[in-house]
């Protein structure tokens, strides 16, 4: 029985060694996960103590969520506010978990302990192989990498904190974002992907002196479905104008 393809939707199968996929897999692994020591610094400074900390990479496990719920918290922010931020951000997860159930197709018990593992980078690596068998030593090597590292980390940076001092003045608050920004920036292929992207910047951007801090994000949120509306309505009025002239 011929191995089932991660993409069989191309009907191209490139052969790849399974050395290649762990040394691509450890290479985001160790590259994102070394930026957990910037979370570690912006949520001990934002006044959470070292288990709270420890405990978001533990069982969060989501950076975009863990930077968004410390930093609204530093900024004063209501804690159910920011909590509601960072989990609308941690969302996106649940959809890629039904892309990756399909690639992966683990027994029933394992899924649970994966479900952990899903995030940008383990679903970024993982869509990129051409088999199922390259699939599943992607996810792996660098969820198993990144966790460890991002948790290690985490502790490091939150022990640390006080001997730095000042994170704003070192601009480590600003690490998460950038690292989410690069990885978000290749994605934005599509016209609307990147409608959807400069709408919710301007969104946040807009709003943030306006509103409490953590729910910026939160009306940025809209960006995706005010984009497909408006491309929806774009689209049936293209048809109907064809329409028309047809019946001319």
């Amino acid at each position: 029985m011929t191995e089932q393809t991660a993409v069989p939707e191309t009907g191209v199968v490139e052969d790849k060694s399974d050395a290649a996929v762990v040394r691509d897999a450890l290479g985001v692994g160790i590259a994102v996960g070394l930026s957990g020591f910037a979370f570690g610094v912006t949520s001990a400074g934002s006044g959470l103590t070292l288990m709270q900390t420890c405990a978001l990479s533990l069982l969060v496990f989501t950076g975009a969520s863990q930077f968004a719920l410390v930093g609204a918290l530093a900024a004063g922010g209501n804690p159910l506010t920011a909590a509601a931020g960072a989990f609308f951000l941690g969302v996106r997860n649940a959809f890629y978990g039904l892309r990756l159930s399909q690639l992966l197709a683990l027994p029933r018990a394992v899924r649970p302990f994966a479900a952990q593992w899903v995030i940008d980078e383990t679903t970024a690596v993982a869509l990129a192989q051409p088999t199922r068998r390259a699939v599943r030593i992607g996810f792996t090597v660098t969820g198993l990498t990144l966790y460890v590292l991002w948790n290690l980390t985490t502790l490091l940076g939150a022990l640390g904190a006080e001997a730095i001092g000042d994170t704003d003045a070192w601009g480590l608050d600003a690490a998460g974002p950038a690292v989410f920004l690069a990885l978000l920036a290749p994605m934005l292929k599509a016209t609307t992907e990147r409608a959807v992207a400069a709408l919710a910047v301007l969104l946040g951007l807009g709003l943030l002196p306006v509103l409490p801090a953590g729910v910026p994000v939160l009306v940025a949120a809209l960006a995706a479905p005010a984009v497909l509306w408006a491309r929806g309505r774009r689209g049936s009025g293209a048809v109907e104008d064809s329409t028309r002239e047809g019946e001319r």
